[in-house]
């Protein structure tokens, strides 16, 4: 009896071992890893974006964890389990008012189920140019 029950405990911990070590594309899908917001005015203020993230394993999928590179970004995401075929979304903002300059920032995610994170880009180029309002 003990060797059956130690057999199924290794079968379970392979199998579990095995969805840990998944690649990105075997357990989730982003509609982008670059948003790209082009030219923008040093007076355009707050920037937003958002990345989507979509469960294609037959498991729940959870994002665990986002990490700006650096205080100018603020992020928050969809906190709850995804469950198979469902999107969740990374929402960030860039705060414009450091001057002109090209800018790359970028957004550390943990996916349940992925071995290494995934690299999400925010770039632009901020110029000092006046926006035109009516």
């Amino acid at each position: 009896m003990n060797k059956i029950a130690t057999a199924i405990a290794v079968i379970v911990l392979a199998s579990f071992q095995a969805f840990a070590d998944s690649n990105l594309a075997d357990v989730a899908k982003f509609d982008r890893t670059v948003y790209d917001f082009g030219t923008v005015s040093t007076d355009a203020g707050m920037l937003k974006c958002e990345f989507k993230l979509t469960n294609i394993s037959d498991r729940p999928l959870t994002i665990l964890a986002v990490i700006s590179s650096c205080g100018c970004t603020g992020v928050e995401w969809t906190r709850k389990a995804l469950a198979p075929g469902e999107t969740g979304v990374i929402k960030a903002h860039y705060n414009n008012d450091e001057g002109p300059y090209p800018f790359d920032k970028t957004l550390t995610v943990y996916v349940e189920g992925v071995s290494k994170p995934v690299i999400l880009h925010l770039r632009g180029e901020v110029k000092n140019i006046k926006n035109k309002r009516k």
